[in-house]
């Protein structure tokens, strides 16, 4: 068994490349302590003023961009393609849907460390605060694990909302978990069921809805109400994906599925007016529609039911070491946490290290942040299966925010298909050689990387061809903002863009891989390049813009 005081010097050479740029970060390594009244943050409340918005951890830079600036009245300007697409308001990402503070659960179970296996211990505990009742905050309340080194040969589970696991702090003096047993998922945060259509589909009538928009037009809302959670479908036709170049993709001779036709791509959000048959909703529309590629369908919207999906839950405040033997991906492997059918979710002060694969977010989750958490590895990854990733994000309104990657591992961040934004990562650093942030594969939309720092590592938003088992086109509508890469790959697909923004890197072009055409693709749209931009942060000028100060103070700025 690995002793406690030899894993921690490897952890703590992890550090947060912001914390001395007047962000205020938590400390990392301090046990959590409940806020008195006087320091809890209150939720934000809707305004518009840009008083208080800037931020010195992400200064503004002197440059100007024509996509998104502060104009005369100094507030956020945006510049448009023809059809109208734009840079979207990202700020929605995140639990609660972007600048709510991150609720603390009073502790009901404590559980210390036995010199065993602990797994059962507090599984025990977290099936006993299942049982209780939520309170009017949806909080049932927390197992808190206590200081020292735990050993677990199992898997923990939480499916009940209201339901937090913490421990004592990430730090030396904190809780440390060592994993042994088996290749297995260690933690699963996740609820049951999908989304259950219930009625009949409105037709979305405009012949166009571009990306960045909250509101479109309906054949007929009468089945349509306020406050209901609809999902926004856009169905994939074979006329759309011949467009995207698409129906061409071959690997060893044979033909590569990059989304089958007959796929609905969701948006999941509330409806927050009606105006006759203009429909709005609570989060911008990630993904232009445009009805000549659509036909003879057309996007839709239809209220659903969600009855297994469980809501405030979280994962926090400790220190995870797995055994650190390098696997290809395509054996049982050591992954830290599994989240499926969860809203409103968090995982926040965690320190892992050695797992492959270690978070995924299913695309059943939203309104889900991961914050102040560091990936670390000790050897390299195997990639003769393919690479790994730290982060995989699959939902909706998700937000990886002061967090880190570091190790020779290939992937820091990745998404995956068909995945529907808005979805931000804030403040992120990474390092290895090399470790590199690009979406994966089939069509995410709507990603922000806003002041990443990767200075021996790439960022890619890219067709990725027949790689893998025809991946294309792994993503559009999504931007880099006053970032940092050793090179950025910035490819536009069709009828779509993807910026760069503010950035700094090698800018680099590649041909589709697999493609026989060994022409490099047209480039996106590259603006300030080298040099950064005003806003510092997109993401927190438009949280600031669309919620306050108070909403920036929420998650910590």
């Amino acid at each position: 068994m690995i002793s406690k005081i030899s894993l921690f010097p490897a952890l703590l050479l992890v550090d947060f490349a912001w914390a001395t740029s007047g962000c205020a970060a938590s400390v990392r390594g301090q046990a959590p302590t409940e806020p008195s009244s006087d320091q809890r943050p209150t939720n934000a409340t809707a305004g518009s003023s840009n008083v208080g918005c800037t931020v010195a951890a992400d200064p503004d830079g002197p440059g100007t961009s024509a996509w998104a600036f502060i104009d005369d009245t100094g507030m956020l300007a945006y510049g448009a393609l023809p059809q109208g697409d734009r840079l979207l308001d990202y700020s929605y990402a995140g639990y609660g849907g972007g600048g709510v503070a991150i609720p603390w659960a009073t502790t009901q179970q404590t559980v210390a460390p036995s010199g065993g296996d602990d797994t059962a211990a507090i599984q025990d505990a977290i099936d006993a605060v299942s049982q209780l009742t939520p309170g009017d905050d949806g909080l049932r309340g927390a197992v808190q694990l206590s200081f020292g080194t735990f050993r677990l040969e199992g898997s923990v589970t939480i499916r009940t909302s209201g339901v937090v696991l913490r421990g004592s702090g990430s730090g030396p003096d904190g809780t440390l978990l060592v994993v042994a047993g088996n290749p297995r998922a260690l933690f699963a945060i996740q609820g049951s069921d999908t989304w259950n259509p219930a009625g009949r589909r409105a037709a979305i009538v405009d012949d166009y809805v571009p990306s960045g928009v909250r509101s479109f037009t309906v054949d007929d809302a009468s089945n349509l109400s306020v406050g209901a959670a609809v999902l926004v479908d856009r169905p994939v036709t074979a006329a759309w994906v011949h467009f995207m170049g698409m129906d061409r993709l071959v690997r060893g001779g044979q033909p590569q599925t990059w989304i089958r036709a007959g796929t609905l791509i969701h948006s999941d959000r509330r409806i927050t007016a009606i105006d006759g048959n203009l429909v709005t909703v609570d989060a911008p529309i990630s993904d232009s529609f445009d009805a000549q590629y659509l036909r003879p369908d057309s996007a839709t919207v239809v209220p659903y039911t969600f009855n297994g999906r469980i809501e405030q839950v979280g994962l926090e405040s400790m220190s995870i070491v797995a055994p650190p033997g390098p696997k290809p991906i395509s054996q049982p492997t050591f992954s830290l946490l599994q989240m499926r059918s969860v809203a409103n979710g968090w995982v926040r002060d965690l320190v892992a290290q050695d797992f492959i694969n270690g978070l995924s977010i299913d695309n059943t989750c939203k309104w889900i942040t991961i914050e102040d958490t560091a990936f670390t590895h000790t050897v390299p990854a195997d990639t003769s299966s393919g690479s790994p990733a730290d982060y995989g994000i699959d939902g909706q309104q998700i937000l990886i925010h002061r967090s880190s990657s570091q190790g020779d591992h290939w992937f820091s961040v990745v998404t995956q298909a068909t995945e529907a934004g808005p979805n931000a990562v804030l403040n992120f650093s990474m390092s290895g050689s090399p470790t590199n942030l690009a979406p994966h594969q089939r069509w995410a939309t709507g990603l922000l990387l806003d002041n990443v720092n990767s200075p021996s590592g790439g960022i890619a938003l890219q067709d990725r061809g027949n790689a893998g088992s025809g991946h294309g086109w792994s993503i559009g509508f999504a931007a880099v903002w006053n970032s940092v890469a050793s090179t950025l790959l910035i490819q536009q697909p069709p009828g779509s863009t993807n910026w760069s923004i503010g950035s700094t890197g090698r800018l680099t072009q590649a041909a589709e891989p697999g493609s026989p055409d060994r022409t490099p693709l047209p480039q996106g749209t590259i603006d300030s390049h080298g040099t950064r931009v005003a806003p510092g942060s997109l993401y927190l000028q438009q949280l600031c813009e669309r919620l306050g100060p108070q909403a920036l103070a929420n998650i910590g700025y």
